[in-house]
């Protein structure tokens, strides 16, 4: 069982976005250290909280600092891109970095519409979405004779294709085109087991990939006690409920009492959105990861957890790794 770490390079109150990629570099690193397969990070705007916005340069930035785990995306939100762009990037990287670059791949803008038009692309994009994927395949082909337009670097370049999603949708497209699937578990767990059991009915082998290959997100908080876990976990419950409010903002510390802070209904739907999450020591971390190893049988785990402090979320990705050391 692999087991893999996404990250968003949070900024927490009282940082800045500089202080954010110094400390997703010295996470990178960490991971490297305690086994990690890959390092995702993911695309979003204008979210003050969530420094990962130029996703490709700060995949270079990660992979330059590590020598062996992979780096990725997960993922480049296509609406926003020509698909010819994507290509260019990811050659570039995969030619400075070969054989660690990843391109996750996602059909959302990742941002609202007024800022998905301020990026001179329109949500309505997302239509397109299964040609824009196919196109982005047709540019990593070998350059064929005569063609007039071609993806420098990236015509020839490996670079393993996923897609990401959280609905069917997603799940169908990949199946469809024979690639690698991960479902975001850890914000919208609703509808994994089905798009699970749609993706592997359907697979389709592909010369990327010839049999279905799954990854699954998991919020893990690892501390010295579940008390200390669940008081860290708190951090993302109040980020989603601000996220929920349309008030964003930087990463908050975590708080002694959620449940003065969080309306009934707040409450309900947070424990709906983050249901795939496992919190505590090393012990229950490796109980509840094998449990949702066992129900949901991925390929993979990508693991992911926003903590306030970064030497609290340096161990909890520590207590983390040692908790998959130890599945069985």
């Amino acid at each position: 069982m692999r087991y893999s770490l996404l990250d968003l390079a949070p900024v927490p109150e009282g940082a800045t976005p500089r202080d954010a990629f110094a400390n997703t570099l010295d996470l990178a690193r960490l991971a490297e250290a305690e086994g990690y397969h890959r390092f995702w990070l993911a695309e979003h705007h204008n979210m003050p909280g969530i420094a990962s916005a130029a996703t490709a340069v700060l995949i270079g930035y990660v992979a330059g600092g590590t020598s062996r785990i992979r780096v990725g995306a997960g993922g480049i939100m296509l609406p926003n891109h020509s698909p010819l762009q994507v290509a260019e990037q990811f050659g570039t990287l995969a030619s400075l970095y070969p054989d660690r670059i990843d391109l996750g791949l996602g059909r959302a803008p990742g941002t609202d519409q007024a800022t998905a038009r301020a990026l001179r692309r329109y949500f309505d994009s997302a239509e397109a979405f299964p040609q824009d994927v196919q196109e982005l395949l047709h540019w990593f082909e070998p350059e064929q004779p005569g063609q007039a337009v071609r993806a420098v670097p990236g015509a020839g370049i490996e670079v393993p294709v996923w897609l990401l999603g959280s609905s069917l949708f997603s799940a169908q497209l990949a199946a469809h085109l024979g690639l690698p699937f991960a479902f975001a578990s850890h914000f919208a767990p609703a509808a994994m087991d089905q798009a699970l059991a749609v993706y592997h009915r359907d697979f389709r082998p592909s010369k990327r990939l010839r049999e279905p290959c799954a990854m699954l997100a998991l919020n893990v908080v690892g501390a010295d006690s579940e008390a200390e876990a669940r008081r860290l976990f708190t951090t993302q419950q109040q980020a989603f409920i601000r996220l929920r409010r349309g008030e964003p903002g930087l990463v908050p510390p975590p708080i002694d009492d959620i449940e003065a802070y969080w309306t009934p209904a707040e409450k309900a739907m947070v424990g709906q959105a983050l249901a795939c999450s496992v919190l505590g020591t090393v012990d229950q971390l490796r109980e509840g990861i094998a449990a949702f190893v066992e129900r949901h049988r991925p390929d993979e785990i990508l693991l992911t957890g926003n903590v306030f402090d970064h030497q609290a979320r340096l161990r909890s990705f520590a207590i983390a790794a040692e908790a998959c050391r130890g599945l069985p």
